[in-house]
């Protein structure tokens, strides 16, 4: 039984009427659907696994494009700065997808009933959906609206799930996010002091001091999970974060640029423009 089209359907009825059709189900748990190709919007995305019940979606990260389609799924391991967009939807065939958060307190305790695995350190994977896989899943978004079904079967269903993907093509990805003193959670450390620090100078040496590793180990490791340097990261948060603030605040680019972080108004400008294609002060005066 081909279960994308009920996949599909699950999603529609769950997202349809909300504000931008995306709706979260219950913790942890999301759908999307758009009826029509999107321009690229930045944003950052958490560890999860996005499936994708319709449509296509691309999304950049430092300029590397991963597409991904119906019977595909997306495995984020780290948080990440992205740029997305939906290439193709429409009214009869949406881009419908379903995203689950990737909890390492959730896939820890699943370990224990694997095999070890070569390490394998990517920030963003892009894979064909199994039956195994979608059958929990559809499973899952049949019960979300019974409030005793979650309550009751969800966690199971969950702990399915999970064990679909790390048994599957990605489970040595997968994992290294459940490891507690694995790579990818010393990473995480340095990447969540980057995203709440981002406007203040930072040093690979400290960073990797928090990491727990040598300045060349941590250096390597960083960017086997991002794809960027801890600079190059904290480049595209200071930007990404710059975009919003010009969206939804008063205050000129200028003065925006310094307050996440940049000295210099031109350096500031050459590098928005270089990453959104449009200068603060275009955002700034098209703003709602």
């Amino acid at each position: 039984m081909d279960l994308l089209p009920e996949l599909g359907t699950l999603i529609t009825r769950h997202a349809v009427g909300q504000r931008g059709h995306s709706r979260q189900l219950i913790d942890g748990v999301q759908v999307s659907r758009v009826d029509e190709p999107t321009e690229p919007s930045a944003g950052v995305a958490r560890p999860s696994v996005a499936i994708v019940a319709s449509g296509v979606k691309r999304t950049l990260l430092n300029g590397v494009a991963y597409e991904y389609r119906a019977g595909q799924f997306l495995v984020t391991s780290v948080d990440l700065p992205v740029i997305g967009q939906a290439l193709k939807a429409s009214r009869d065939e949406p881009f419908a997808v379903v995203s689950l958060r990737l909890d390492p307190v959730e896939i820890a305790p699943l370990l224990l009933e694997t095999p070890a695995m070569p390490a394998q350190y990517a920030g963003l994977v892009v894979s064909d959906a199994t039956p195994e896989l979608l059958d929990p899943v559809v499973r899952l978004l049949r019960i979300v609206d019974r409030p005793a079904d979650v309550r009751v079967l969800v966690p199971g269903i969950r702990r399915e799930i999970l064990w679909r993907l790390l048994t599957g093509e990605q489970g040595a990805l997968v994992r290294q996010i459940g490891l507690a003193d694995g790579m990818l959670a010393h990473i995480s450390q340095a990447i969540r002091w980057i995203r709440r620090h981002h406007s203040k100078p930072i040093r690979v040496a400290d960073l990797a001091d928090l990491a727990g590793m040598s300045p060349s180990t941590f250096h390597r490791h960083f960017r086997a999970a991002t794809s960027m340097t801890p600079i190059q990261f904290q480049k595209q948060i200071r930007l990404q974060e710059a975009r919003v603030l010009l969206r939804t605040q008063a205050g000129t680019a200028a003065e925006v640029g310094y307050q996440v972080g940049y000295t210099s108004p031109a350096h500031f400008t050459r590098a928005y423009h270089q990453a959104f294609g449009r200068t603060p002060a275009a955002d700034r005066t098209t703003r709602t």
